[in-house]
């Protein structure tokens, strides 16, 4: 029975994250797979290695699938996009994690650019209000 109102709270949850949120999210996630498939690698489990390096390309071909082409930035951002995943790749053929180890970091940067920018914008569509009496 917990485990229903559970379930039902994450996906209500989710229903109302808003677009940034759920970036946010899918970055974290990301992270938290890479950080999963070095612990696996180190200590030579490789199927549950793989299973979190394919989430974790999983995840970037979905954020590179759903970019808005419109954009100049959506150009470097799947370059970037493809880069991580390519770095996956060799780390799960040569059971390495050194290459994980370095994308990491520029995942995490990458939330935390788009945090700040959410942020930013939230302050800047805040209605402005007047210190002065009306009267």
């Amino acid at each position: 029975m917990q485990t229903n109102a559970y379930s039902r709270y994450q996906e209500q949850s989710v229903m109302t994250m808003t677009r940034a949120d759920m970036l946010l999210k899918l970055y974290d996630e990301t992270v938290k797979q890479l950080h999963n498939g070095v612990h696996f690698i180190k200590e030579k489990d490789m199927a549950s290695a793989d299973k979190c390096l394919q989430k974790a390309q999983n995840i970037l071909q979905y954020l590179s699938s759903t970019l808005d082409r419109k954009y100049p930035i959506s150009n470097n951002l799947a370059s970037l996009y493809r880069f991580f995943k390519d770095q996956i790749m060799a780390a799960s053929i040569h059971r390495d994690t050194k290459p994980l180890e370095s994308i990491t970091p520029m995942i995490s940067e990458l939330r935390d650019a788009f945090a700040q920018a959410d942020k930013q914008l939230r302050i800047e569509q805040q209605p402005q209000h007047s210190s002065e009496m009306i009267g």
